[in-house]
């Protein structure tokens, strides 16, 4: 699959590998290995964030990126596996993270010891504008995710965003008043509410 993909879309764009659920070190360092070829950004989420040492025998046996921490509340256990030497990019989510304060501490860890961060955003347009201006606030961001580019509804819970949100590749940071947003479309919100929840 790697090889069709990298056959579609040359070498120019970035491409990671995401959430692997979870193998063994020996089975993630055996696939590393076989990707490296392909130029991959990097490889996410291998192994349970909570075995450092697995991570950190990963991260020395490819030349894969190594990434995780989607899943890692507070700076303390980002601070391990950074100082740790266990991954080269981090991917904090600014709603379990522990908030945008948390994020840009996280940043600074991660910028001392020359990792790199992609913030993980699979969530409404309030944090993702959130996110963006915690980005701006970092050294060595390399990318935001965002899960919700094929959502048309999506941006209009929002008003007053950019339309295009994403242009180039690129969310502006707005330099209005708070997170940029003037208000929520409550009927966006209510028509697209699970009702079975």
């Amino acid at each position: 699959y790697v090889h069709d993909v990298r056959e579609v879309i040359g070498y120019e764009v970035p491409l990671a590998i995401d959430h692997f659920g979870h193998v063994c070190v020996e089975d993630g360092i055996r696939f590393a290995k076989r990707m490296e070829k392909y130029g991959i950004a990097w490889i996410e989420d291998m192994i349970p964030w909570i075995y450092p040492d697995q991570y950190r025998r990963l991260r020395n046996a490819t030349t894969v990126p190594v990434c995780t921490g989607e899943d890692i509340y507070l700076k303390e256990d980002f601070r391990k596996i950074i100082e740790g030497g266990c991954v080269s990019i981090i991917h904090p989510d600014i709603l379990t993270c522990g908030g945008a304060l948390e994020l840009k501490k996280i940043a600074d860890i991660a910028d001392e010891n020359g990792v790199a961060v992609a913030i993980h955003m699979a969530e409404s347009p309030v944090a993702c504008m959130a996110a963006v201006h915690a980005a701006a606030a970092m050294h060595n961001i390399l990318a935001m995710e965002l899960h919700s580019v094929d959502v048309p509804w999506w941006q209009d819970i929002a008003k007053g965003l950019d339309k295009p949100l994403i242009k180039d590749g690129y969310i502006r940071v707005p330099d209005a008043p708070g997170l940029g947003i003037e208000s929520l479309d409550d009927s966006v919100i209510e028509t697209h509410l699970n009702k079975d929840i």
